[in-house]
């Protein structure tokens, strides 16, 4: 079992830097609380090691944030040696991999998606949007069902649909922050499409009519496949329904958020307030009361989004795949590259200036 001061560590690294999940997280049962706290927080860890490496787009940030996807793929290596970091984070995640088998593949397609931001990848059509959004969130609703023991493929289609459905919401409520930090993962097509060139955005990020009806459009993205994914909750243990519906209304009242402000997310950045969350939560645990009772739906067994297809195949494996993919091998090799070239620069350049 998890260390009670790792798990102690991980529950408060969630609660001050993921708010919605550590308010969904409340309905869950203990027996999937806890793994999911420890599997929250280092991907909680994963994360901001790349995006405190965002920021003026200098050498030296490049540099940092490969060596951070570098360092990533380290300690996951570690993890699955079973001889983790010596951090509360990589501790308790390593016994969650070895208690529920964890399949490799999920936690590599985060470490891909993180890689794709380490070296500048854009998105040119929703598609892309997907491929990304299934690798830094949809690889984590898959993980969630192994932790509830659900191997099925049909229920692990539906937590890819809200592992889409949440990242959508991300993006559209983050297009602003994202590009004074030089990033822009909205499809850059739709932005064209619009008569919006990405690197004038980028230029001069502001609310206008355009980038508003970007926003609405994978909004609209994000609320069919949260309309989608519902169809699984009842395919999970009944103890778990309540925190998964809560996670549903949550993320999906941020989205509701940037809609009631015009969808403009440059100017400002929508956040939700106790209240609301409450009101998610007493919402989430009705629904989940009455779904022994109500009818199984069609939407079930709809065909996984074909990005996300790579997740339920890996999920639903009763024995776990321990090779890396060609893709993930590729984008590691390519940061390992740069980040040589870079040093390389940087010592130059020091030798010139003595």
């Amino acid at each position: 079992m998890i260390d009670p001061n790792d798990l102690a560590a991980c529950r408060e690294m969630i609660r001050t830097g993921s708010l919605s999940f550590h308010a969904a997280s409340k309905l869950l049962p203990a027996a999937v609380r806890d793994p999911a706290l420890a599997l929250y927080a280092f991907c909680r860890v994963a994360d901001d090691a790349v995006d405190e490496a965002v920021g003026s787009g200098h050498a030296e940030d490049a540099e940092v944030k490969a060596r951070a996807v570098l360092s990533l793929r380290d300690r996951l290596e570690l993890v699955y040696a079973g001889r983790p970091r010596n951090a509360p984070a990589d501790r308790a995640f390593a016994q969650v991999v070895e208690e529920f088998d964890m399949p490799r593949a999920l936690p590599e397609a985060l470490l891909e998606g993180l890689a794709w931001d380490a070296v500048g990848k854009t998105y040119d059509t929703l598609s892309g949007v997907f491929d990304y959004s299934a690798r830094v969130a949809a690889a984590v609703g898959a993980m969630m069902c192994v932790l509830m023991r659900v191997r099925e493929a049909d229920a692990l289609a539906r937590a890819c649909d809200l592992g889409l459905a949440m990242q959508l919401t991300n993006i559209a409520r983050d297009v602003g922050e994202d590009a004074r930090s030089g990033r822009v993962y909205l499809p850059r097509d739709w932005m064209e499409a619009e008569g919006l060139s990405p690197e004038a955005f980028l230029a001069n990020p502001v609310a206008c009519d355009r980038i508003r009806r970007v926003t609405a459009r994978l909004l609209a993205e994000a609320d069919r496949l949260y309309q989608r994914s519902e169809a699984g909750v009842t395919a999970l243990p009944l103890a778990c329904r309540p925190g998964i519906y809560a996670a549903r209304y949550i993320y999906a009242g941020i989205g509701g958020e940037v809609a009631r402000h015009g969808y403009d997310s440059v100017s400002w950045r929508a956040h939700t307030g106790k209240a609301q969350k409450l009101g998610w939560l007493l919402l989430s645990a009705t629904r989940a009361a009455a779904s022994p009772f109500g009818p199984a739906l069609a939407q079930l067994h709809a065909a996984p989004e074909p990005e996300v297809a790579f997740l339920v195949s890996a999920a639903a494996r009763s024995r776990a795949h321990r090779g890396r993919s060609e893709a993930l091998l590729s984008v590691l090799a390519q940061l390992e590259a740069q980040d040589r070239l870079l040093s390389r620069q940087r010592l130059g350049n020091r030798s010139r200036a003595v």
